[in-house]
Formats: structure tokens, sequence, C-alpha cells
């Protein structure tokens, strides 16, 4: 797709956006509503995505949205199942408001016809099971009133329509909780109300016990300051659409693999700078110095990022806003698997540090060697003037184990959240056993956010031994630019002053970052495949050309195997069970310390 198409659909969809908007307020008659028209339902369907704002125009004019809302939340705290519940709201919300929007505005009906029309045949190739009342049910409800009334069903279907049909007398948003509520405990869950209570207990859930829940998991997207605040928003925009948003947004991704393209306005991009700081903690360097990196490490193929240099919200908030409080949570629980296994850890870092001791000790042997100057060596005297090998003094060498700096960089992208706390725990034994032999290291993380890469710094080279606690902030997020990173992290290496530069790679294998430039970017490919694997290949492969000792260490997917081989070659470890990452790299390390002494 070339530059004219893309900027033909961008114009499109701004065009619908404004079309929704205003037919969202028109229908309302409240130009004061929010709405954010869901741009994905565009290309799949024009009618579906119009007919879609009408419906929350009218909902919000005919009742209550923000007691809808609050009702599917507090439904889901007492443990009702979230898309079921919400597929039945949209399924009452659509005969309750439908007929009333048709009477109110009778051009209405051809677009909600083929909207209906479009949800059957995208959705439904063929009938669903038995099993699927839902399905069953859905699919009865749009083809009767796409055949005005006459669509006939098997009884075990009708007795749920017939029910969910009475919505279309409520009155107010009450009667429409009462029903969607019944529906739900007869239909979906039959035990709810015994176990859970009835619709007043559900009512009677405070914001205080909300506020207290997790709502993290349910939220669609990773960025979130008041995470109730935006599951509530989140519902809410959803119960007046009838469409799988699951299909929308496999057709979506289809779409978006086919050209991989996301172009941001210069005003969202001003907003994504404070958007990284609220999640992700101030940076540590000043204005000069961030523009100075970015002037170095952001060439070529990462000409359009960004790089943020952070010691994370924990040490360095903008407020302790959501991200700050789930960041504090996952730390914790980082802290208490440590706890779990405060015996196993203490081990591993007593047999890494004597390994490292051993490795160290090795390498300050004194060794004795001949030479041109020294001590005299009086049975080679007669050497002299008779042999060209006439090296008659002998000096003695001492190993010097101050000449090393090691880097410790760990993946932080989503792809790790699975092993979160173990990766957290193996870093520290690796940084706690560097500590004890006195060999400056830094670890530090990466993750990339929309055109940002993230470089979490835990611990500094010359920190004393408290800041390993640091690495219990560890979380994971988002994407990774692994070349970006490890090109990054290579450049502060290459300043030290140390003879042997030593960086350990902990990653999954996959360098993926989803593409976010700037309008008029220069390098719009995005950064995947071969693409991505090569251009991190080279920068491992150009650090070993400048000295550093580069190993890669695998815990992704063995399918994944041989892309991780490409990138490191012959130093490169796979480890099936993360727990082993400590022993890998006190093994490489310890090979390393061995080396000439």
């Amino acid at each position: 797709m070339n530059k004219a198409d893309n900027l033909e659909i961008e114009e499109y969809k701004l065009d619908l956006e404004n079309r929704i908007r205003n037919l969202l307020w028109t229908v309302s008659g409240d130009y004061t509503l929010k709405i954010k028209p869901d741009v994905s339902l565009f290309l799949r369907s024009r009618a579906i995505a119009l007919y879609d704002g009408i419906k929350q125009g009218a909902f919000a004019k005919y009742y209550d949205k923000e007691l809808m809302g609050l009702y599917l939340v507090k439904k889901i705290f007492l443990q009702a199942d979230e898309r079921d519940l919400t597929a039945l709201a949209q399924l009452c919300i659509e005969e309750a408001i439908g007929e009333k929007i048709c009477r109110d505005r009778p051009g209405v009906k051809e677009m909600q016809s083929q909207a209906f029309s479009d949800i059957l045949d995208q959705e439904f190739e063929e009938m669903p099971s038995e099993g699927d009342m839902l399905g069953r049910l859905k699919i009865a409800v749009l083809r009767d009133r796409l055949s005005e009334g006459e669509h006939k069903v098997e009884k075990s279907v009708k007795i749920y329509r017939d029910l969910l049909y009475q919505a279309r007398q409520a009155e107010d948003t009450m009667e429409l909780l009462k029903i969607i509520d019944s529906l739900y405990n007869r239909m979906i869950d039959p035990s709810f109300e015994q176990q859970h209570g009835d619709l007043s207990k559900v009512l009677s859930v405070t914001m205080e016990e909300l506020m207290e829940y997790g709502w993290e998991d349910y939220l669609s997207e990773d960025m979130y300051e008041d995470a109730l605040a935006q599951y509530v928003e989140q519902l809410t925009a959803n119960m007046t659409s009838l469409e799988d948003s699951g299909l929308t947004e496999d057709m979506d991704k289809k779409r978006k693999t086919r050209h991989k393209i996301t172009v941001l306005s210069p005003e969202a991009l001003e907003k994504s700078y404070t958007y990284v700081e609220l999640n992700y903690g101030r940076t540590y360097l000043t204005p000069g110095e961030e523009k100075k990196m970015n002037y170095l490490m952001c060439r070529e193929i990462h000409s359009d990022c960004s790089l943020y240099f952070t010691e994370g919200i924990l040490k360095n908030p903008v407020k302790r806003n959501y991200q700050y409080e789930y960041a504090k949570r996952l730390r914790n629980k980082n802290v208490w698997l440590y706890h779990d296994k405060h015996r196993s850890v203490k081990r591993n870092i007593a047999n890494l540090t004597e390994l490292l001791k051993i490795s160290l000790v090795l390498r300050t042997e004194t060794q004795e060697v001949l030479s041109d100057r020294g001590t005299i060596v009086p049975s080679r005297v007669w050497r002299v003037g008779r042999s060209p090998e006439a090296r008659i003094f002998k000096r003695e060498l001492k190993g010097d184990a101050s000449d090393f700096v090691v880097d410790v960089l760990i993946d932080a992208s989503g792809s790790q959240m699975s092993r979160q706390g173990e990766v957290a725990l193996q870093a520290y034994i690796i940084s706690e056993s560097l500590s004890n032999v006195e060999i400056p290291h830094r670890v530090s993380s990466f993750c990339t956010f929309w055109d940002y890469t993230i470089l979490h710094r835990f611990r500094r080279y010359e920190d004393p031994r408290e800041a390993n606690e640091n690495i219990f902030d560890y979380v994971t997020s988002s994407n990774n630019r692994d070349g970006l990173a490890i090109k990054t992290i290579g450049y502060d290496l290459l300043q030290r002053e140390e003879e042997k530069k030593i960086l350990i790679v902990l990653s999954d294998g996959r360098p993926y970052d989803v593409v976010v430039n700037r309008p008029n970017a220069k390098n719009p490919k995005p950064y995947e495949g071969f693409y991505a694997i090569s251009d991190t290949a080279t920068q491992v492969r150009r650090l070993r050309n400048l000295g550093v000792s580069v190993l890669g260490v695998f815990a992704g997917e063995e399918k994944d195997l041989a892309t991780e081989k490409k990138i490191f070659g012959k130093d490169f470890a796979y480890i099936r069970d993360i727990s082993n990452f400590s022993k890998i790299v006190g093994k490489y390390l310890a090979r390393q310390l061995e080396m000439d002494g």
C-alpha cells in the first residue's frame, strides 16, 4: 500500500468519526457527550460503525449509562462472567432502544437492517451449537427483527427471547437492569443468586470494595491510571454494541499485518511523552543528555524511535496513580517469591559466588615468564652471543581481577509476564554474586511503548550491594526493540575503562515492535521478522568486533530457537527453565574470568 492509499484511508476514517459524533450528538440532544468511535469497525462494516454510534446517543437519551456501567462492574465483581453478561446487556439494550430510534428517525431503519445483516454474515457462517445458547439467542433476535417478527425458533431459545423482549417496555434504567439480571441468572448462571445474591445485593456493592479490586486484567489496553474508572468507561463504550469485538479485532489485526503502519499526529506525540512519564516514572537524564542519546542512537533503522531512561515509577513517580500502585503490587509479588524461595536463592548465590571467586583466584595467580629484563637466570647466561633466544631474565606476571565490567540486560516485554517473578529472582542472584566478588556491573531491562524504547536501570555499575533489591521492581509490558536496546546499553559499556567488557542479554528470541511513526516518517517498515532479527544480530556482532563479550540467553519457545541462534551465534544458551538462568550466566562469567589468566 502506497502513501496515497494510506492518506485516503485516514481521511475516510476521520470523515466517519465526525459523522458518528454528529449522529450521536443529534440523536441524544447532548452535545457534551464524549465518544470514542471504534476505528477498527470502519473497515469491517460502515453500517455497524454508524449504527453503533447512533445507539450510544440514543441510550444516553433514554437511560442512565453510568448506572448501567456500574451495574455491570458490580455484577462482574461478584464473579459474573464478563463476556456473557456484556453480551446479554447488549441484546437487552438493543431491544430497549432499537425500535425507539427507528420511530424517532425513520431513516435509521435501513442502516439498522444493514448492520444486522453484516453481523449475521460476518459472525455466523454456521449455526452455533446447542450449548452456545447466547449465540443462538443473538441469531434469533437479529433474524426476527429482519423478518418483521416472523422468525420461528425452537422452544428452548424462545423462552429466553420472550424474556429479552420485555426490555422493549422498560421505562427506566432500573427496569432494564432487572431484566438483564434475571436473564443472566436464569440463562447463564442459575446458581449466581444463591451464591452471590439478587439484584439488590449486586447494587449494594460499595465503591470502596470496587476500588480495592485489581481491574487491570480486564482492561483492553496496557496504559491506565485508575483501572476502575478505565474499566467502567470500557464497559459503557461496549454495552451498546452488538458486534463480536473479537472478530473485529481479528479483522483489524489482519489488515494491520498487511500494512503495519500506524501514524501518530504531532499532538498525540506530545502527549505520548507525558504518558511515558506517568507509566514508567521520570527520566534520570537531563533534557540535554536525553537529546544527545537520542541523536546518537536513534539513527537509520531506528530513526523514528525515541529512547527513555528511567529508574522506574516506584523510584521517581510523577504522581501516585494506578500504574504506581500496580508496579508496587508486582514488586511485592516478586519479593514474596524471593521469601518463598529464600533458602534456594541464598544457596544459588553462595554457589555462584564461590565459582566466581575460584575463577578470580586462578586469574590472579602469579606466573613467571622469561624476559629481556628482570631477575637474571644464571643457568641461561651461556646463551648470550650463542643463541637468538637469549632471554636470560625472569619476570613475575600477576593477573589482574579488577579489569572486568558486566552489563545484564533483561527483556521486559509482555512475553515475559508469565515468568516475571522468576526472572527478577535470577537477575538478583547474578547481581548479588557479582557484588560479592566486587565486579562492577549494571542491571537493566527494556521494552517499547509506542515509539519509545524504555530502558529501566535497576542498579549502576558502582552502586553498593543494597541497590540489588531494586531488581524486584522488574515489571513487563508491551513490545521489544532488541537492536536499539542492545546498541544503547553497549554504547555505555564501551565508555568503561575496564579491559574486559561483558554483556548478558536475556530475551525470548522475538524482536518485535509495533510501528508507530511520526507524520512523514522516514522509516515505516515494521520491526519484526528478518528485518528485526538482522538488526539485532548486527548490533551483537558490532559489539563483539569492538571487544565486548556478548552472551545471549534464550528463555522463549523452542520454535524461536533458530532465531536466537542467528542473533547470538556461538555464545548462546538455551534454558527451558528460567531457574537455570543464573547457573548458565555463572559458567559463562567464570569462563571469561579464566581466559588469559
